[in-house]
């Protein structure tokens, strides 16, 4: 189970890595960053391959989606739900994602359990219908937008709709380029003393090159040795349409104008590391793209952020990034322009110089490293959302009305737990976990399990064997040396220790007295009372109000049948007094609870006064347990009024608030009993709504709004996280949910008027 407080694991969503394209790289330089930021930080990558290619995959890539195929979506889902990712990270950009506006992920996103955090690299002003409608999903699917620039804030505002909590605005990431002399660089391309002009990434129509080698002619002019390096292979979706008639056309226009001296055409897609010496070779960097609705431009970010002199067309992401004279800005398709601007840097080496080191200043808020500490706060900032925000579930009808039956019993998992020694304690997903062995604790509820399941006419012959085998383990592990229960015991049947908890004491005394009181099989009933009687007296030596709790539940369960033993009333007695003098120190208006934290199991404290208090007439002790029984209850609500047991990872503190996650079923079990004891001893039927309330936190009435059991095999998952199921089915929450569903049971078969704790 997953403890920590904090995202450790993120998955991400993108191109990769060889695929050549602006957002793969991308993907992989988030990758790289957030694993730099925290090395124990685990980044799986889901990717999706383009029609008609296949890449040999890093190995951090674990899930490839072909971009058409929409069940390919689907199958990730379940692969990163399966993953246990605490948020998934989308890098979106249309034309990436297969289906009507690159609809398929949508049917990705609605099926994951984790929050998203989605980087959208294009924000379109004016969207076609089906890029309209698939950019509404997701959006709706999204629990974070992130954005690179202001602008695009802004769209997502004032034409998306999107409100401002749920977007972040976060520079594009850049390498931490040092601020170099290009002369240093130059040597390497044999361009050593020429001034240099660089565009690079992927050719493509769009970008405007054409209209950089038309200006080349009046700059060369003035400066004949100038180089324009023109770096990146063409575009592969151009490629797979078009082959290389672009660049062949680029290369013709350069021969046509007569400055094929002046352009080095460089075919192919380098690696970073080669990348950042063509950057630095370079005095002025050039991006004449055509088009103004270009809101994010990763290679102007990495120029900008190296200190480069920039001559750029105002598209959105130039307008924001150069404006205070941090660039020129020249209008589209204006060759003169761009020369204009080109010949002035040229000339003015100070204006230069000032350009190339403001930006470079600003660069620093944009390398790696900051990046990844601003997108580890959103994920943050996500899964605290997530957990917030939940969907609405319909009503569902009442448990104890006629509309909504119960569920069946099935004791599949529960059978494949245990073994002719006794019930393992964990399990990896369904698989019994031998190595952490046994434990009194589970033994003894899989005995109470088996009496209830015995009053119910539903202890069937297999069940019959797991009650015999929890028996005989409570037995051996019963020392009368120091008259304790021992609880640990390895796979190798060893005990791992001379005592156990008292808690777990007390919980096998609870077992002992529910099968003096409920079973039929008289040789077991004359067994358990024997041992209860030798394991009592040390109870009273105790400091455990749970232990106390166990105890007093298990000795009115032994009362069913011999009410009037005058040893355990004392004992009873005793530690009610106890429990309730710890109540009247202790508890407040504001607080009126027994400790300083509300830890684990806390219903069974109230339940424990509440059924003392009826069956002593001690009315105040009563009504105590059915305050705190109440203000538990009430703390334990969440979104819309669905019960929300104290998490483990924390609990409740006095003067805080109760810890959200990681929920447990064992306080879903308890609550669900504890309610419908305060029912039978107020009569007051909110108890049984209260009861039901916590009884289908298993069934989906969640947080996340997912079920917790599993109706083919009766096995329960053992825990809800902040954001998904915890899938593993450990003996202690498959109890729980089969106890709570014998409660319910026995509830609804009982007629109005009788109690089933009624003694005489």
């Amino acid at each position: 189970m997953n403890s920590s407080q904090f995202t450790t694991k993120t998955a991400i969503l993108g191109d990769y890595p060889p695929r050549k394209c602006g957002i793969a790289t991308f993907t992989r330089d988030l990758r790289d960053a957030l694993n730099s930021k925290r090395p124990d930080w685990d980044c799986p990558v889901v990717t999706v391959t383009d029609p008609g290619n296949s890449y040999d995959y890093p190995p951090e890539v674990r899930f490839e989606i072909p971009e058409p195929d929409a069940p390919g979506y689907e199958r990730a889902a379940d692969f990163l739900n399966l993953s246990r990712a605490d948020v998934l990270c989308l890098q979106h950009e249309f034309g990436i994602f297969g289906g009507p506006g690159g609809g398929h992920i949508t049917h990705l996103l609605r099926r994951a359990r984790m929050p998203v955090v989605t980087t959208l690299h294009t924000v379109l002003s004016d969207p076609t219908a089906e890029q309209r409608r698939a950019f509404s999903d997701l959006i709706e699917c999204s629990d974070k937008l992130v954005v690179m620039t202001n602008h695009g804030a802004e769209m997502l505002r004032d034409i998306h709709s999107v409100s401002e909590d749920k977007i972040a605005v976060i520079p594009h990431g850049i390498p931490d380029i040092p601020f170099a002399d290009p002369n240093f660089y130059k040597d390497h391309f044999g361009v050593a003393g020429r001034p240099v002009l660089l565009t690079f990434g992927l050719l493509s129509p769009g970008k405007g090159i054409e209209y950089a080698l038309r200006a080349l002619p009046q700059i060369a002019r003035e400066h004949p040795d100038v180089i324009y390096i023109i770096l990146g292979a063409t575009h592969p979706n151009l490629v797979r349409r078009e082959g290389e008639s672009h660049r062949e056309s680029l290369e013709q226009l350069a021969r046509d104008l007569g400055v094929e001296r002046n352009v080095m055409f460089v075919n192919r897609y380098v690696e970073n590391a080669e990348l950042f010496e063509f950057i630095g070779a370079a005095d002025i960097y050039l991006t004449p793209y055509l088009n103004e609705s270009q809101i994010t431009s990763g290679t102007l970010a990495y120029c900008f952020g190296a200190g480069k002199a920039v001559v750029s067309t105002p598209y959105w992401h130039a307008t924001e990034l150069l404006s205070d004279d941090r660039g020129v800005l020249v209008p589209f398709r204006d060759a003169d322009a761009i020369a204009a601007g080109v010949l002035d840097l040229f000339s003015n080496e100070g204006r230069r110089h000032a350009m190339r080191k403001q930006a470079y200043m600003m660069g620093r808020g944009m390398v790696w490293s900051e990046v990844a500490a601003d997108y580890a706060k959103v994920f943050e900032e996500a899964r605290q959302g997530y957990q917030a925000r939940g969907r609405r579930l319909p009503p569902r009808a009442s448990v104890f009305g006629k509309i909504e039956p119960l569920p069946s019993f099935r004791f599949a998992h529960l059978q494949r737990m245990c073994d002719s020694t006794g019930i393992f304690q964990h399990a990896i997903f369904t698989v019994p976990w031998f190595h952490h062995g046994y434990c009194t604790d589970d033994n003894a509820r899989a005995l109470l399990l088996t009496v209830s399941l015995e009053e119910l006419d539903a202890c069937d012959e297999a069940m019959s064997r797991i009650q015999s085998t929890s028996a005989a383990f409570l037995q051996d592990a019963y020392s009368g040396t120091c008259g304790r229960f021992r609880n640990f015991m390895g796979f190798d049947r060893r005990w791992t220790e001379e005592r156990g908890s008292e808690d777990s004491h007390g919980r096998a005394i609870w077992a002992l007295g529910a099968v003096v009181g409920r079973t039929r099989v008289a040789g077991l009933r004359n067994w358990a009372a024997s041992l209860l009687e030798r394991s009592l007296p040390v109870v009273e030596e105790f400091t455990s109000p749970r232990a106390w709790a166990f105890a007093i539940l298990g000795l009115h369960e032994y009362f069913r049948s011999l009410h009037g033993d005058l040893h355990a009333e004392r004992s009873r007695d005793a530690l009610a007094g106890r429990l309730f003098d710890l109540f009247q120190r202790n508890a407040s208006t504001e607080w009126p609870w027994c400790e300083d934290i509300a830890a684990y199991d806390n219903p069974r404290i109230a339940q424990a006064m509440i059924l003392a208090g009826r069956f002593t007439g001690n009315e105040e002790m009563k009504n105590t347990g059915l305050r705190a029984l109440a203000w538990l209850m009430a703390g334990q609500t969440g979104i819309d009024g669905c019960f929300r047991p104290i998490g483990s990872n924390g609990f409740w503190k006095r003067g805080a608030e109760p810890a959200l996650h990681d929920q447990q079923p064992l306080e879903a079990a308890a609550a669900v009993s504890a309610c419908i004891e305060a029912f039978n001893a107020s009569g007051d039927p909110a108890w049984e709504q209260t009861a039901k309330r916590a009884f289908d936190w298993f069934l989906g009435a969640n947080d996340l709004r997912l079920p917790l059991y599993d109706p083919s095999t009766g096995g329960c998952f053992d825990g809800l996280h902040d954001n998904r199921v915890n899938q593993n089915q450990g003996a202690e929450s498959t109890l729980s949910f089969l106890l709570a569903l014998a409660e319910m049971h026995a509830h609804r078969k009982q007629k109005p008027a009788t109690n089933a704790h009624v003694l005489s």
